[in-house]
């Protein structure tokens, strides 16, 4: 691989989850400038179901791996993250309008290409499109105006997972998937239909990456301490090493850190020979891509195994959260689901 091409490598991987420049509103929200709510009886309203054909039901160039959805046991509902970062194109400035033609391209070019498709070798995807929140809704300090904006993007989620449960879950084991924006509403939803109450006996495992994420976040359901361990919940948020950000003191130093090289919650170093492909370029897999140590709250990585790798300067990696590991989790989520399986549950 030649150095141009490695550096776009870098920039692939790094926005394939959210995009675009971040944008400061100044406006603030306003309950007259919602955008219409979703019809989830109609395809269109999800970015990935199982029986459309959808960005979900790609595999990478130069893998050898399968979609294996049509006879897959279990469903996987996935939340995708803040794609909504940029200037509003339309009135509608603190939640995405689930009608926009080039958002939703956006949505399925980017997240659920790179990071919804982990999931399809073992999992049916259900993938909602939902009014998302505005990035500005997670750095602003008007605590109304993120209330109301993340309150709208939830009430989406909650309404397709309604959906989903009474039209096509139909008792199967559901996997939950999510990264960033869509973490925490995945957070949300855990807390509201599966901690402690009937339906979290059907939770194979929740993979809450991109957000912090702490250990007693939920009442009965616990951090995964091994690679097949079912009915837990595994995080992590990816730095460069010795690299520590402004806000690691604001819970990132206690967050739950599960290494997707190892699966385990210690501070053993897993050498990318461990790595069994991340994706990049044009949705190519690349193996022995990086490294990972979880360290206080982070998973700390050297730089990718690339040609021109000492020329990157970036330090916060939460763009490539999944991509770069995504072998490891796909082959983990098939694992996670054969366990429970085996129990009959």
């Amino acid at each position: 691989m030649n150095l141009k091409k490695s550096i776009f490598f870098v920039v692939i991987v790094s926005f394939s989850g959210c995009n675009r420049t971040p944008f400061k509103l100044v406006s603030h929200f306003s309950e007259n400038l919602i955008p219409a709510k979703p019809d989830y009886s109609k395809t269109e309203y999800w970015a990935a179901l199982p029986n459309k054909i959808d960005n979900a039901d790609q595999i990478p160039l130069k893998s050898d791996l399968k979609d294996g959805q049509a006879e897959a046991k279990v469903d996987v509902f996935f939340l995708h993250p803040t794609i909504f970062t940029g200037k509003p194109q339309t009135q509608y400035e603190w939640n995405a309008d689930v009608n926009d033609l080039k958002m939703n391209e956006s949505v399925d070019n980017s997240t659920i290409l790179n990071q919804a498709t982990v999931f399809n070798g073992s999992g049916k995807i259900y993938a909602p499109r939902y009014r998302q929140a505005h990035y500005h809704a997670f750095v602003t300090t008007d605590k109304n105006d993120k209330k109301q904006s993340l309150d709208i993007a939830y009430s989406d989620i909650k309404e397709a997972f309604e959906y989903y449960l009474k039209n096509y879950n139909q008792g199967r084991p559901i996997v939950i998937a999510s990264h960033s924006q869509g973490t925490v509403h995945a957070t949300r939803l855990i807390k509201e239909y599966f901690d402690n109450k009937p339906l979290q006996n059907q939770l194979v495992a929740a993979y809450l990456v991109g957000i912090v994420t702490q250990p007693t976040v939920f009442e009965n359901i616990q951090p995964c301490k091994t690679g097949d361990e079912t009915g837990c919940f595994v995080s992590w948020n990816t730095y460069s090493k010795d690299y520590y950000p402004t806000w690691y003191n604001a819970g990132l130093n206690t967050a739950v850190s599960t290494n997707p090289l190892t699966w385990t919650l210690d501070e053993a170093y897993a050498s990318a020979s461990l790595n069994k492909g991340g994706v990049g370029l044009k949705f190519t897999m690349y193996p022995n891509l990086v490294d990972a140590q979880n360290h206080q709250g982070m998973l700390w990585i050297n730089k990718p195994n690339i040609a021109g790798s000492f020329l990157l300067k970036t330090k916060v990696w939460h763009r490539a959260d999944i991509n770069f590991f995504y072998t490891n989790i796909r082959e983990n989520v098939a694992l996670r689901i054969d366990k429970y399986l085996s129990k009959g549950k």
